[in-house]
């Protein structure tokens, strides 16, 4: 059994993964944390374990490097299992963001199970390349995109283009669960702007 204190520590491998996916897409730091919207040095911290990334961070740098969040946690499993059993893999939580992993490794989308606390995350604007479809579990969840905000609801879907910019926030005190599914870029171009 390990201790709440050996629990609480995060991602423990991400740092060194970090670095080596982007050092084999060939990008330099400064053109990495420019095309993820971050400074060179956050992402050295990242980089180093001097910081813990955000699960957006994580989102955005899977995208650029044409990666999931799967493969940067290590998660890679040698053959693709189509089944993933409740209870079989340990949910993660980055920035008071938890996130289940709800899908296989190396396909071309990610499927996720997240719990999004009140007032986390709330300014965080994301515009990429790609598709997004969320579905409210429980508790309310305000989706901006572009200029229009949203409140949906248990039940509620939205699926849109992930070019629009857009911001997922816990509407209620309750906070959020959501279902989500967004595609990946398996080979990004490098030279668009993220």
């Amino acid at each position: 059994m390990s201790s709440p204190e050996e629990a609480a520590t995060p991602l423990p491998d991400v740092a060194p993964r970090l670095r080596d996916l982007r050092r084999r897409r060939g990008l330099t730091l400064e053109a990495a944390a420019q095309r993820a919207g971050l400074s060179p040095a956050h992402l050295s911290r990242l980089e180093t374990g001097h910081r813990q990334p955000s699960l957006p961070m994580l989102l955005g740098l899977a995208r650029l490097y044409g990666s999931t969040v799967a493969e940067l946690l290590g998660e890679l499993a040698p053959e693709r299992e189509p089944i993933i059993r409740a209870g079989s893999r340990e949910p993660s939580e980055a920035d008071g963001w938890t996130y289940h992993q709800t899908g296989g490794a190396g396909r071309a989308m990610q499927a996720l199970r997240l719990v999004v606390p009140y007032g986390s995350q709330g300014e965080l604007v994301r515009v990429h390349p790609g598709e997004e479809w969320l579905h409210v579990l429980k508790g309310r969840l305000r989706l901006s995109l572009g200029d229009a905000v949203h409140e949906l609801a248990p039940g509620d879907s939205a699926h849109f283009d992930s070019l629009t910019p857009h911001r997922l926030a816990a509407a209620g005190r309750e906070g959020a669960e959501l279902l989500f599914v967004h595609t990946l870029l398996q080979s990004p171009d490098l030279h668009a702007h993220n």
